[in-house]
């Protein structure tokens, strides 16, 4: 809700209610609850973006109860964009409110050019995420993320950068993205070493993607960490877009970077009948597949992306239907 203050000027005053609807899941076995579902910054916050659409997202959803939003150093375009524009709007509309917050970010992809600036080195994660909280705005983070292995760095030195991040106050806590199950408990060792609290692993998971099941996350169990989960969608094939075939104006039929007309064509049966699951359920299949997510082990929050509020609000209705009866997981499993 917006009012004018005594200079005239609009404020951002947040939804009183807004923490009556959203549920909110433990992170492993920390002391941190996250929103079921949290918002990813990854696209439709960057330069090349509307900042008034971004702002109406960001409000939307802290009025909805997510308190989690999810940033790295290279979202935009162009890399840092989407970081700077969220300082922007935090500097006017959430400011006040820095403690209901969860804020993360991440290194480990290419940021900058030259030896320094990817990957896991010690140089190059404590310069990131001093950069990422000028672009911010803010003195710490909730957690920072290394947010890919390094084949050539020592694990050791990759962690013990993120538990001296932690000891200079600028995270709260620690997480690692993108790592396979032996990796994961190797870090998840050293950090116990080193009494650095690691609560997050963030994983690629939909019913179309479900390599963490091979492992990971029951190594995430036996650790006590939890999974955030990124692109539930699968690019957008799990929503109704491409049920009846692929729109000229999808993301298929243009080729994009992560999604092309031959992956939605080869599970084009596989969506249709998840479709007609979902519908005999009272929800879209985003719904659905968003719902299937937040009923897995070990998975503390389902990261979203949207481009504008009326998604994001239809995603969150995947909360209203959250049970599911075993004939409609094994009908799921069967179009996975």
């Amino acid at each position: 809700m917006e009012i004018n203050d005594k200079t005239g000027v609009k404020e951002y005053r947040p939804a009183t209610g807004r923490y009556e609807t959203m549920k909110y899941n433990r992170c492993g076995k920390s002391g941190v609850l996250l929103p079921a579902l949290s918002l990813g910054l990854w696209h439709n916050f960057g330069f090349v973006d509307s900042t008034e659409n971004a702002r109406e997202i960001l409000r939307c959803a802290f009025d909805l109860g997510i308190t989690h939003f999810d940033l790295a150093n290279n979202y935009g375009p162009p890399y840092g964009s989407a970081e700077e524009n969220f300082g922007q709007i935090f500097k006017k509309d959430f400011k006040p409110y820095r403690d209901e917050l969860f804020i993360a970010s991440k290194a480990g992809y290419d940021m900058w050019p030259g030896p320094y600036g990817n990957f896991g080195s010690r140089k190059y994660l404590i310069s990131s995420l001093d950069q990422s909280l000028k672009r911010m705005g803010l003195d710490y983070v909730d957690v920072f993320y290394h947010h890919r292995p390094d084949p050539d760095t020592p694990l050791e030195e990759t962690m013990i950068a993120l538990s001296d991040i932690v000891r200079q106050g600028k995270a709260l806590y620690v997480g690692i993205s993108n790592y396979q199950p032996k990796e994961t408990a190797e870090a998840s060792k050293l950090l116990k070493e080193l009494k650095v609290p690691f609560i997050l692993h963030q994983a690629r998971y939909s019913i179309f993607d479900r390599w963490v099941e091979d492992g990971l996350l029951e190594t995430l169990e036996d650790n006590g960490v939890g999974c955030i989960t990124f692109s539930p969608l699968a690019q957008g094939m799990l929503t109704n877009k491409y049920v009846n075939g692929i729109p000229k104006d999808s993301r298929a039929a243009r080729d994009f970077t992560y999604l092309d007309t031959t992956d939605v064509e080869q599970n084009l049966t596989k969506i249709k009948n998840l479709a007609k699951i979902a519908d005999k359920r009272g929800q879209k299949l985003s719904q659905m597949a968003i719902a299937w997510l937040l009923g897995r082990p070990s998975v503390s929050s389902v990261l979203i992306g949207a481009s504008s509020t009326n998604q994001l609000k239809e995603n969150v209705g995947a909360l209203e239907q959250l049970q599911f009866t075993q004939e409609e997981l094994d009908l799921i499993d069967a179009n996975s």
